[in-house]
């Protein structure tokens, strides 16, 4: 069993752990057990139904945006490239960049390629795979669509993914925000989440929602399947 310090043990004592909360109070719960130094990132953990060999993956663009502005590479060539710069990427490049990258170059958040650049990208498996960097068509970021795909990114768009225990992870705000602009943001992630759901799935998809700070405890909300 994990080992907590006191102020955690403190914060644990100021809430009933199993019971459900609605989602305002759980928020306004979450930030009321913020014991932190720094600003707290608000955390969504969501439990949802999935069979065996299963996921859940997609993106959502949340309402209320918080944290530093993503840096964001694209691979892209000619046009593409140009599309890449006026959209306001970070980094645009080709090979120049795969190479960059293979040199151990990582300063970037997300990535983005156009399909013909993908031959050339895929060479990077290894390195931006295992770091949830690599471009995927499932997520929007194999795209002819650069303007777009980047455009997106800068409004605040995210990606999420059950993890092999069926628990999607997704940060949704900061300790700072207005409770109203945290339940939105947890709102339309859920809903996204809900969209996404298997055809064969039986039952309510999502198990469980949870919301926590980044050093604070988990509070359970209250969520009816719609």
């Amino acid at each position: 069993m994990a080992r907590h310090g006191k102020k955690y043990l403190e914060a644990v004592k100021k809430y009933a752990r199993q019971e459900r909360y609605p989602l305002e109070r759980a928020v306004e719960l979450v930030k009321e057990l913020s014991y932190a130094n720094f600003d707290e990132t608000v955390e969504l953990s969501v439990k949802v139904n999935l069979k065996k060999g299963q996921t859940v993956r997609g993106t959502v663009t949340l309402p209320h945006k918080f944290g530093q502005e993503k840096r964001i590479l694209v691979f892209a060539r000619g046009d593409k490239a140009e599309e890449a710069r006026e959209a306001g990427a970070t980094y645009v490049g080709d090979t120049d960049l795969v190479e960059k990258i293979q040199q151990g170059w990582l300063d970037f958040d997300v990535a983005v390629a156009t399909p013909d650049m993908m031959k050339e990208v895929g060479k990077l498996g290894p390195i931006l795979g295992r770091r949830g960097l690599m471009p995927n068509p499932k997520v929007g970021t194999v795209t002819m669509d650069i303007k777009g795909a980047v455009e997106n990114l800068k409004q605040g768009q995210v990606e999420f993914r059950a993890d092999k225990t069926g628990v999607v992870h997704l940060a949704v705000g900061k300790v700072s925000m207005e409770p109203e602009k945290i339940v939105e943001n947890v709102n339309v992630a859920l809903d996204e989440m809900r969209h996404r759901r298997p055809a064969d799935t039986k039952g309510a998809f999502i198990k469980s929602v949870t919301l926590s700070s980044t050093m604070g405890p988990g509070v359970k909300v209250k969520w009816d399947e719609r």
